[in-house]
Parts: structure tokens; sequence; C-alpha cells
């Protein structure tokens, strides 16, 4: 398939205000150029010229009866028409799992929620990717797969099945239900809703392109959204309120990935607010094997989290890169462990099939900070689990203030850059350090030996090459 030439236009117009501009990521200007002149002459999709009311297919809304058979008949109708608005007036529709079809607008009116059916039954059984692997599993409540512009608009609501907890049945193994889950997709929107999820990811993005959240209340016993090897991803003015990642961005585990080849590129965020209760506010890794690169996050703020406001992080086996990540006027409290951790040893579980020896160990490099404000974090920076084989190639840090408990420790790195730090309550140093060259290191002191990294022993190749299949 050919991306429209206007995505790549519509994602470098939005992130380019300022500090896609920057020289982390000059390298895209050309890119930015070509597209601009062929974009000119694209437009966006159209608006659905047919209405569908779900009513006049039979739908209910009266909480009780099964409505799938109704919703879907509109959703269906809509994708045959070529294209159609499929609205859902105020009630409260139980439903199983429902498939949208390309040039179709989902709108939920104020007033209006879908709400999940408890019974696995209602849940077909496909290829589901989980943890960075296409596995046996469940769909999701709301999906979406080989279609181009679909839009889900609220101010209704999206809410899973509190029967459905956890993330994997037991005894089958097989993945439980996303909320939402989109594959292979172009221009996608979600806005203007109301979601909640208990106990699976909520909002997963696979293979796709062009897709944008925005004004969407994330509500989730699990991760909020999992940007999963996508291409221009703009999340702007969203609501994040999770147990686990706010923002989860990867791109597969292992071998299986590696062969692949789907990287997660071209993503903005901007403007969310971010409370976590079990890991971090934005987790990048660490299904990483794909490769992560050309991230901007902006004038967010991260306001909870169990661990980390930001979690970079992958492991030995892993494989591919994490690079190009720009982080610009972040306010940071509330935080349990620091403002930012940065892990390429370890983090996740290996692999079934690993990619072996030196090509298994992740490329990291090209991490900006700036305007970055703390308040009463336990430690700023813990970035210290980085192979010496393959250092953190370019960490720049220009403004960075507030208070905290302890100061920076860093290991095996290249090309730091530190400016601008003035953090105040530190109980010891404000920067230790292992292996690391380049610029505002003045008055570092050793790294203690409990940050020591311990490098895990290197990964033999297997007797039998690792086949796709």
């Amino acid at each position: 398939m050919t991306l429209p030439a206007h995505t790549r236009r519509s994602f470098l117009a939005t992130a380019g205000t300022g500090l896609i501009a920057a020289p982390l990521l000059a390298h895209a200007a050309p890119q930015a150029k070509k597209s601009s002149a062929a974009s000119a002459k694209s437009a966006a999709p159209a608006k659905p010229a047919i209405t569908i009311n779900v009513r006049d297919m039979g739908a209910t809304g009266d909480g009780k009866t099964r409505d799938t058979m109704a919703l879907q008949q509109a959703l269906d109708r809509a994708g045959i028409l070529g294209g159609a608005e499929v609205m859902v007036p105020a009630g409260d529709y139980l439903t199983g799992a429902l498939w949208i079809r390309g040039n179709t607008t989902l709108r939920l009116a104020e007033g209006a929620t879908l709400n999940g059916a408890p019974e696995m039954a209602e849940y077909p059984i496909a290829q589901v990717r989980w943890e960075g692997k296409f596995i046996k599993g469940y769909t999701a409540f709301l999906n979406a797969r080989d279609a181009d512009n679909i839009r889900i608009v609220g101010p209704g609501k999206i809410i899973g099945s509190p029967a459905v907890v956890g993330r994997v049945e037991k005894p089958s193994g097989m993945r439980l239900p996303a909320l939402m889950e989109f594959l292979n997709c172009r221009n996608l929107t979600v806005e203007n809703c109301y979601t909640k999820q208990y106990g699976m990811w909520s909002i997963h993005p696979v293979f796709c392109e062009n897709v944008t959240f925005r004004n969407v209340t994330v509500d989730s016993g699990a991760d909020g959204i999992d940007v999963d090897s996508c291409k221009e991803v703009v999340i702007d003015a969203c609501v994040f309120n999770t147990a686990d990642d706010c923002i989860s961005l990867k791109s597969g585990r292992g071998s299986e990935a590696t062969h692949i080849a789907r990287p997660c590129e071209d993503v903005r965020i901007s403007n969310c607010t971010f409370h976590d209760t079990r890991w971090a506010c934005i987790g990048i890794g660490s299904e990483a094997s794909g490769g992560v690169r050309r991230m901007v996050m902006e004038h967010c703020k991260c306001l909870g989290a169990y661990t980390h406001a930001v979690y970079i992080k992958t492991r030995n086996g892993r494989g591919g890169f994490i690079e190009d990540l720009r982080f610009n006027d972040i306010e940071i409290s509330g935080v349990r462990e620091g403002f930012l951790r940065i892990n390429d040893l370890d983090s996740g579980k290996q692999d079934e099939v690993p990619v072996p020896g030196d090509e298994g160990l992740p490329v990291l490099r090209n991490f900006r900070f700036t305007n970055i404000r703390v308040k009463d974090v336990p430690m700023l920076i813990q970035a210290y689990e980085i192979h010496p084989k393959k250092p953190l190639d370019g960490l720049f840090i220009d403004g960075l203030t507030g208070t905290a408990a302890r100061g920076m420790e860093l290991a095996n790195m290249i090309q730091v850059d530190l400016r601008n730090i003035n953090v105040t309550g530190l109980t010891g140093p404000m920067l230790a350090t292992l292996n690391v060259t380049g610029k505002g290191l003045n008055g570092a002191v050793p790294l203690p030996a409990a940050s020591t990294p311990k490098v895990p022993a290197p990964l033999e190749a297997p007797t039998t090459p690792y086949v796709l299949k």
C-alpha cells in the first residue's frame, strides 16, 4: 500500500512548531519538504454523507438486551455503502465485540455508552499481538483491521466489562480482550470520548499509519495507549488514569519482531496529563526489537507514577534501537521513584527466540530533555543500566529545575551534554558517573558500587537459525 501524501505532512506540520526543527531531528527536514509539496494536492477524507442510526437497525440501548447484532449490522452497512456515519444515540448498549469498516465514523452521542459483554464467547479468537508477539487470543471490544479512514467520536463512552479482568486467560494462556484494537489501518482518529478498561490494555493500534487520539479520557486498569509498530501518531490533550504505563511505545519482541522490522516512529505527544498507579507515565520499550525513533513529547504534566515519569526500557536479546527522542516543557510530581530511568540490560522477560550476540544488544542514541520541572522526586535520573559495548550516544539536558532527594547516576554514555541544571534538596551528589564522556560533567563523583551495572552474559546463536513463519 502507498501511504497518502498528506499523512507525512500532517505529522511534520504539527510536530514541527519548533521542536522537530531541532538538531536531533534535522535529518527529517528533506522528507518534510518533499511531502509538503505533494500534500498540497491532498485533502482530509470527506465526512460521510450517509447517517445510519443504530436504533433503526434494532438496537434498544436499554442496558439489558444484547445489541451486538444491531450495532454490527449498522457498521457493516456503512462499509458496504462505501462509508457512512453510524450514530449511537443516548442509551446503554450492551454488546460483544464489534468491527468497524473503512470510511466509517462511529459517533457516540451525549449519554451514549457502549458496554462490553461479560462472556468470553462474545469475543472471537484470532491472531493478536501480546507483549510483542503474535499469538492466539481474544479480539478486542472495538476492532478494525485493514481498514482506512475511521473515526470514533464522542462525547459518549466506551466501557469494557468489569467481569473481564486480568491480561491472560488461565489455563489457556490466551490474551484477554483489549478495549480497542486497530491492526494495519490508516487515517484513524479517536476523539472527544471517555474510555474505561479493567484488566487488559486499553487502546492498542498495531501497524497503523496517520493516527490521532485527541481529547480522550483513558481510564484503565492496565496500559492506556500502546502504540505498537505505528507511524505518524499524534496523542494530544488526553487525560490518563492508569494502573500501568499511561502510554507505551513499542515494536515487538525478539527474532519475530526483528524479522518483521516494523518500527514505531514519528510520534508526537502533547498537552496530556498523566496519573499512573503501577508503572510509568510513558514507557518506551520494553518490546522494541523493531525499533523506536523520532518521538516528541511536549507541554505535558506527569502528576503521578508508581515508578518513573519516563522509563526507557529494553534488554539484551531484543536488538533494535531507541533513538531521536525529545522531551520539552514537562512538569513532574508525585512519582514514587524518579523522573527518568534508562535500562537496556534486563527490562522485561527474555524472548523465547532472542536476537543473539552483539546484534541482540539494543542501540540507544539522541535523547534530549529541555525545560523539565520536577517537584519532590526521590531521584532525578537512574541511567546506569546500559551495556558498555553499546553506550548511549547522546544525552542532552538543558533546563532541569525543581526539588529532589537524589541526583543523577549515569554509566556507559558518550556525547553527554548537561546544561542549566538547578535542583535543590539533594542529600547526596548531583552527579555520579562511570564511563561517561561529554560536557557539563564537572564535579561528578564515581558511581557507587551498588549502582555499578551487572552486565548480562552474551546470548549464543541457536543451532538452527530463526525463520519467520
